[in-house]
C-alpha cells in the first residue's frame, strides 16, 4: 500500500468538505438541489478517488440511497399514505386499536404525499451518500492520527465503524474473484451464504489485527493521568457531545424552538474545549509525521463549507426553493446562489492533488517478467 506522503490532503479536509455538502443537503428538500449534491459527490469521487482497495465503496452507498429511498417510500404507503387530496390508489385499510391512535395500515395513497415522502427519502439517501463520499475519499487511518489525545476511545470507535463498510467491499471483491477463479455459477440469492461467510471472516481477521497492532504501538496510553481525570474528561466529552448533537439538531430543525438550539449548541462546545484542554494534558503520543493543513487542504475545506452556506442561506430567504411545496404539490425550481454554491464544491475535483498509482511489489514484477519470459520463449519454440 503506498503511504501517505507530504502531498496528499489534510485528513480532515474531505470531512469538512462532506460535512459541507451534508449539511447543504439537509437544509432542503428540492430533488433538484440534491440530485446536483449527489452530482457533485460523484465527479469528485470519480475524479480524486484514491488506488487503493478500501477505497472502491461509493457504489455500494450510491446503491443503499436508493434503497433508502425505496423504503422510505414504502413506509409511508403502507403506514398512511392519503393526505392529500389527489388519490392515486387504494389499498386495503386496517384500523388499529385506539392506543395507536393516527396510525392506520394501507388505505388511500395521495400524490402529494407520496411525493413528499420521495422528497425526505432523496434527503436522507443524500446524507448518506455525503458520509460514503468522506470515507472513500479519506484514509481513516490518518483521520485517527489527527484526534487530540483525549479522543482515543471515541476515535478508535468512529473508525472502526467507518472503516466497516470499505473493508467489507473490499473483502466482497476479494471472494467474488476467488469465486470466478474457480468457475463457480451460482449468482443471485444462492451465493449469499457462500459469500457472506468468508467476508465476514476477513473483516473479523483484519480487525482483529489492527487491535494486535495498535496494542504493539501502545495505542491509548493514558500517561500520567490520574483516574478521576480520565473519568471528569469523559464526562465533559460526553456532555458536550449530547450537547452539540441537540445544539444541531435544533438550528437544523426549524420547528424546534430558537432557546433550544444556540444554547445547546454552546453548552456542547465549551464541555468538549475543557474535556479536551483537560485530557490532552496527560495524554501520552508520538508521532512518525504530523498532518499539516497546507493551501490545498483549506481550499477542499471551504468549499464545501462555501456550499453550506449557500444552502442555509437559500433556506432563510428562499423558502419555495429550498422547500417546495408538496401540498399542493409544485414543480421545484431553481436559484442562482445554491447552484452557484454547489458549483463551487466541485473545486477538490482540480484542487486536491491526483491519487498515485499503488505501488506493485517487487516480487510480482518479478513474476510477472518471469512469466513473460516463458510465454515469449514459447511462442518462439512454436514458431
Amino acid at each position: 500500500m503506498r503511504r501517505s506522503g507530504r502531498g496528499d490532503l489534510h485528513p480532515l479536509a474531505w470531512w469538512v468538505w462532506a460535512i459541507g455538502l451534508g449539511v447543504a443537503a439537509s437544509r432542503t428538500t428540492n430533488p433538484l438541489l440534491l440530485v446536483l449534491v449527489i452530482a457533485v459527490l460523484s465527479f469528485v469521487v470519480a475524479a480524486r478517488r484514491p488506488a487503493q482497495a478500501w477505497a472502491r465503496g461509493f457504489r455500494a452507498y450510491l446503491i443503499f440511497g436508493l434503497i433508502v429511498v425505496g423504503i422510505r417510500t414504502v413506509f409511508h404507503i403502507v403506514f398512511g399514505g392519503g393526505l392529500g387530496e389527489t388519490v392515486l390508489f387504494e389499498l386495503p385499510e386496517l384500523r388499529l386499536p385506539e392506543w395507536a391512535a393516527g396510525i392506520r395500515l394501507g388505505g388511500a395513497v395521495s400524490a402529494e404525499g407520496l411525493v413528499s415522502a420521495l422528497y425526505d427519502g432523496l434527503r436522507l439517501a443524500t446524507l448518506l451518500i455525503c458520509v460514503g463520499a468522506a470515507v472513500t475519499l479519506a484514509d481513516p487511518r490518518r483521520l485517527l492520527r489527527t484526534l487530540p489525545g483525549a479522543l482515543y476511545e471515541l476515535g478508535l470507535i468512529v473508525v472502526v465503524a467507518i472503516s466497516l463498510a470499505p473493508q467489507l467491499v473490499e473483502a466482497a471483491l476479494r471472494v467474488r474473484r476467488a469465486r470466478k477463479l474457480r468457475g463457480t455459477g451460482e449468482r443471485g440469492l444462492r451465493s449469499v451464504r457462500s459469500i457472506a461467510m468468508p467476508v465476514l471472516a476477513m473483516a473479523l481477521d483484519r480487525a482483529v489485527a489492527l487491535a494486535a497492532a495498535m496494542d504493539a504501538r501502545g495505542y491509548g496510553r493514558s500517561g500520567q493521568a490520574s483516574t478521576g481525570t480520565r473519568r471528569l474528561t469523559a464526562g465533559l466529552l460526553l456532555v458536550g457531545l449530547l450537547g452539540m448533537s441537540l445544539g444541531a439538531y435544533g438550528v437544523l430543525d426549524t420547528s424546534v424552538p430558537g432557546s433550544v438550539g444556540l444554547p445547546s449548541l454552546a453548552v456542547g462546545v465549551l464541555a468538549c474545549v475543557a474535556g479536551l484542554a483537560l485530557g490532552s494534558r496527560g495524554a501520552t503520543r508520538s508521532r512518525y509525521h504530523a498532518e499539516r493543513v497546507d493551501p490545498r487542504s483549506a481550499v477542499v475545506g471551504a468549499s464545501g463549507l462555501a456550499a453550506a452556506t449557500c444552502l442555509v442561506l437559500t433556506s432563510f430567504n428562499e423558502l419555495a426553493v429550498a422547500f417546495p411545496s408538496t401540498y399542493p404539490v409544485v414543480l421545484p425550481q431553481l436559484a442562482v446562489l445554491p447552484v452557484v454554491g454547489l458549483l463551487v464544491a466541485l473545486t477538490p475535483a482540480w484542487a486536491a492533488p491526483k491519487p498515485a498509482a499503488p505501488a506493485v511489489p517487487a516480487a510480482s514484477v518479478a513474476v510477472s517478467g518471469t512469466a513473460a519470459e516463458r510465454t515469449v520463449a514459447v511462442g518462439a519454440h512454436r514458431s
